[in-house]
């Protein structure tokens, strides 16, 4: 397994914290390697908005300064998402169905990254850093290695005080993640990735079959609570979803 080597140098950084597996594995490591870290949460009205709920208390745990947007009014300016949509039902199946295109909320990257820099030239740190990964899929377009570097460059112009954008695991896979936050003690049953939002995870929804699939591959225990009905791992093969 490929790890994260330690930083020669402390790091101010801002962490974009969603309160789901990667985005706290970020956390983590970031911290592990000796950096000062505060984290920032975006409500941007996503139907799955639980999910800040995990990332406050992460931070209340470990002692990290913890801050959220409040962007709710995006999600009426956002149409046709599942996330910021209520008319729009949650697809379920892998991410490589074409249906999950119904997941995409128009430019969330940019907003969540332009927000984040703001707050990172404000307070005068070195960068902020995301979880981007090298599972991240084509149906995100501001997922796109192009996007990042244009928008990396603009970071750099965008004061005169410059901030960095860091993505340690954009080579990592979202397997390779679960078996680094099992090493630093990352507590995957509080965190939320489910984008239905219920009670418990669906399990069937993209993110739930990519945390399942996560684990599946990673060959570590899954400690997530599924809702009543959800498939099993081998179920979801049988019905074509790629694990």
């Amino acid at each position: 397994m490929k790890k994260v080597e330690r930083n020669q140098k402390s790091r101010k950084v801002l962490i974009i914290l969603s309160g789901g597996m990667d985005s706290s594995v970020l956390l983590f490591n970031h911290l592990h390697q000796g950096d000062m870290v505060r984290a920032l949460s975006i409500n941007y009205g996503q139907r799955h908005a639980k999910e800040l709920i995990y990332a406050r208390d992460l931070c209340n745990e470990l002692g990290v300064l913890h801050q959220t947007a409040d962007l709710r009014s995006l999600a009426d300016l956002l149409p046709g998402s599942s996330q910021t949509d209520r008319s729009v039902p949650v697809p379920e199946g892998h991410y490589s169905e074409e249906s999950m295109k119904a997941t995409v909320v128009p430019n969330r990257n940019m907003i969540m990254l332009s927000v984040a820099l703001g707050v990172a030239v404000a307070h005068k740190l070195d960068g902020v850093s995301y979880a981007a990964h090298a599972g991240d899929h084509a149906i995100y377009p501001d997922c796109r290695e192009d996007f990042v570097a244009a928008l990396n460059e603009a970071a750099k112009l965008c004061d005169w005080h410059p901030v960095q954008i860091f993505r340690p695991f954009i080579k990592l896979t979202k397997a390779q993640i679960v078996k680094i936050g099992g090493e630093l003690g990352v507590r995957f049953d509080d965190t939320w990735s489910c984008y239905k939002g219920e009670d418990l995870h669906c399990g069937r929804c993209g993110t739930c079959v990519e945390r399942r699939e996560a684990f599946h591959l990673a060959g570590e225990y899954d400690p997530t609570l599924y809702a009543s009905g959800a498939p099993t791992v081998d179920e979801m093969v049988a019905k074509g979803w790629k694990l």
